[in-house]
């Protein structure tokens, strides 16, 4: 009750909620175990592929609105094994494709700490959510930042796991070649790591298999680690600028990580920042055509160019243009950045960086102008998708959108753990995540290395100004 009153109140500013479940509330609880670790606990739902029995799932896509899986998703099925209570599901950029969460179809979500702000994306909605304090802990997936992107913009702690740790059937297997998992977001490192328990394992048909931890999450997450051999790089994997906080971010945290006994030292970007954005983009280009191709069949008809928005038809275009030797290509350099990140946990046990190159943009920062948008359906219209891959008039465009999110993919790529840690405000007040990467199957030390710095810099009473003010006036 207390949720859904939050929820009530703060709602309406954030639009982070597009689908409340309110008034479902008994049927759904009547479906969610009572002997789960978390029985009770409210939760929201990301509205994009965590399908629940005869809900919406939209993915923020007009072309999918209304419709209604006939199954969960094995992870929501998980969730209500451990006993949380979804409350709704939460909004999303179209098809998850952006990292500001700003669909045509539900709007733009805001974000609690600066409403002219973007939470991230595409878990924003989640994200601004728990931000608020509406719930402890939301669902996410991240197939290129999405769950660190959001942790970081809203000071939360987001971890992503390392492949083959969640489940992703039935209805999936290896999403986006591997890049996407799925967890949560939450305020504590506890609750993220404990939900990591009760619901990470392969099920049945998995595409592979991963070495099962050693110890609970949640236990390591109250053990500090022995000293780790920590290597930070401020340098931008597209050659361009960081922004200062960004800068500052790193390496106050860097002497954080000293006094807390940790070896740290400054070291060169490990992998090829330009190889990864155009592995990532290539598969970009094929997965958004494969998804609207995949709509079609799900809804029982053929998606339109008006159904879903003119930047994802016109990615999907790029996708149906390129050949398939070139994608195998492209899915054979992932391995360069695998083994040069194998390389340098030789001799360093994480890599740490920001989040992302710049504090959170502001609504619509990133989106097109009017000009652009109007050049963009023209082309659509007339179908002039091999002119622009010819020109590589997409692929420039994506690339600067990456530029402002470029430090999350390559984990992506590799498949490792990542998360972003919530340790520095900048002068404006808007959180700024830091990027903590460990090898493949090593989750541990990120939870342990997590929890000590909770102790040490804790966040939970960082409450943004408007959810002081939001609660003041309820009370």
């Amino acid at each position: 009750q207390e949720a859904i009153q939050r929820a009530t109140s703060f709602n309406p500013g954030l639009n982070a909620i597009i689908l409340p479940l309110y008034e479902h509330l008994e049927e759904i609880r009547e479906n969610v175990s009572e002997s789960g670790p978390f029985f009770g606990v409210p939760f929201l739902l990301k509205d994009l592929q965590h399908s629940l029995n005869g809900v919406s799932l939209s993915s923020g896509c007009r072309a999918m609105y209304g419709f209604k899986p006939p199954r969960d998703h094995e992870l929501v099925r998980r969730w209500k094994n451990a006993g949380l209570i979804t409350l709704g599901k939460t909004n999303t950029p179209e098809l998850g494709l952006m990292g500001v969460t700003e669909p045509e179809l539900f709007g733009p979500t805001r974000n609690p700490w600066n409403l002219e702000h973007t939470p991230g994306g595409s878990s924003g909605g989640s994200a601004a959510a728990v931000s608020a304090r509406i719930v402890p802990v939301a669902s996410a997936g991240d197939g290129g930042g999405s769950i660190r992107i959001p942790a970081s913009c809203c000071g939360l702690f987001g971890l992503k796991p390392s492949r083959g740790r969640m489940p992703t059937g039935p209805d999936f297997g290896g999403v986006w070649e591997g890049a996407v998992t799925d967890h949560v977001l939450s305020v504590s490192v506890r609750d993220s790591a404990a939900l990591l328990d009760a619901t990470q394992g392969p099920d049945p048909g998995a595409p592979c298999l991963i070495t099962q931890p050693e110890k609970p999450f949640l236990q390591k997450s109250r053990e500090d680690p022995e000293m780790l051999n920590i290597g930070f790089s401020l340098e931008h994997p597209l050659g361009e600028d960081v922004h200062p906080e960004c800068k500052q971010a790193v390496t106050q945290t860097a002497f954080w990580l000293e006094e807390l006994g940790h070896r740290v030292n400054e070291v060169p970007l490990p992998y090829d920042g330009e190889l990864v954005a155009q592995c990532y983009t290539y598969m970009y280009f094929a997965q958004t055509a494969a998804m609207i191709e995949i709509m079609g069949k799900w809804r029982g008809s053929r998606v339109g160019r008006k159904e879903v928005e003119a930047s994802t038809w016109s990615l999907g275009s790029q996708g149906k243009i390129k050949n398939a030797k070139d994608y195998c290509l492209s899915l054979m350099h992932w391995n360069d950045t695998s083994r040069a990140m194998g390389k340098f946990h030789q001799e360093y046990d994480l890599l740490l960086t920001p989040v992302i190159a710049d504090p959170p943009p502001l609504i619509g920062e990133l989106q097109l102008n009017g000009l652009e948008q109007f050049g963009q359906n023209m082309i659509n219209a007339l179908r002039m998708g091999r002119l622009l891959s010819l020109f590589q008039v997409v692929e420039k465009k994506v690339l600067q959108g990456l530029s402002r999110m470029p430090f999350t993919q390559a984990a992506n790529i590799t498949g490792q753990p990542a998360m972003s840690v919530p340790l520095h405000w900048t002068e404006q007040g808007l959180p700024c995540g830091l990027q903590f990467i460990a090898p493949l199957g090593d989750e541990a030390t990120l939870f342990s290395l997590a929890g000590q710095l909770e102790r040490s810099k804790p966040w939970f009473d960082q409450i943004s100004s408007y959810v002081k003010s939001s609660l003041d006036n309820a009370v």
